[in-house]
């Protein structure tokens, strides 16, 4: 533990280093609503490649260092496996999710936080995508609290984007190292799922809560585009020019187990008839970070 705390601990110092070079200044607002003892999930939206990072540094200040649950396809990439292990986080392979929810289950038990991604992958839209059920699954067999969280910002520094010449594969916008950004963190107030609940309808309460935080801060004026601005990352939605819900459906590839998106704009390509499944592992799978 010691061992796999100061890897951590070094990585954030690491990346606390990156973003003050790139003079990016982090806003957290409502920190104090993660627990500082026993089981924690903070469950957060997903707009970028590096979300990890302002969420691990700010719970850190709360003396929790998350374990992300992310795509196993992560640990495929040169010289990210070894420390992504060594931090303790979670590969979660879709296809067969049982192993990494009982790796998040032994955590929690253990009284440690673990970071999901319902939306099990970024949002092609940046709005909630459909969300799966392993974070309520999770929550409703450990009694862990749930902390929703919304970030906005850092997609302007690295995340996807309608692949070039919009085609499914296509090669997508490069980081952007321009300096100055603002980034903004919001932790909700933490949430329960009682040993009766459906995990269907909480995972839809937990969609409508993500995108009022998410959609407040978008809303932010030092968020806005400026007037006549090309804004590929930011949502059709609110005047942006980043894909609406119906075009990102064929980028987002959402997993055939998440709740339907019935919150937030109107998803024109989802089915309204699907997700009716209760088992906990079923729509387990974070997207990746």
């Amino acid at each position: 533990m010691a061992r796999r705390d100061l890897t951590y601990r070094t990585a954030l110092t690491l990346g606390r280093a990156a973003l003050r070079a790139l003079d990016a200044r982090v806003e957290v607002v409502g920190v104090d609503n993660i627990p500082t003892t026993g089981p924690v999930i903070i469950a957060s939206t997903h707009v970028s490649y590096g979300d990890m990072l302002p969420i691990a540094l700010a719970a850190r200040g709360r003396g929790r260092l998350p374990r992300f649950m992310s795509r196993y396809d992560v640990w495929h990439a040169r010289g990210i496996a070894r420390p992504m292990t060594a931090m303790g986080h979670i590969p979660v392979d879709r296809a067969a999710p049982a192993a990494a929810y009982l790796q998040a289950r032994r955590l929690l038990r253990a009284g440690e936080t673990v970071a999901t991604f319902p939306e099990a992958g970024i949002s092609y839209s940046y709005t909630v995508r459909p969300l799966m059920r392993g974070t309520a699954a999770l929550a409703r067999e450990t009694g862990a609290v749930v902390v929703p969280t919304a970030l906005w910002g850092v997609q302007r520094i690295y995340s996807v984007g309608r692949p070039e010449g919009g085609v499914l594969g296509g090669k997508e916008p490069p980081p952007d190292l321009t300096r100055g950004r603002r980034i903004d963190l919001h932790f909700g107030q933490p949430l329960t799922v009682g040993p009766g609940e459906d995990l269907t309808e909480w995972t839809t309460k937990l969609g409508v809560r993500l995108t009022d935080m998410l959609e407040g801060l978008q809303t932010l004026e030092h968020h806005r585009p400026s007037p006549g601005e090309h804004a590929p990352w930011y949502p059709q939605h609110l005047g942006g020019h980043a894909p609406c819900r119906s075009e990102a459906e064929a980028w987002d590839n959402t997993p055939r187990h998440a709740v339907p998106a019935t919150w937030g704009p109107p998803w024109l390509g989802w089915p309204r008839d699907g997700g009716a499944s209760d088992g906990a592992t079923d729509g387990l799978s974070p997207g990746g970070a």
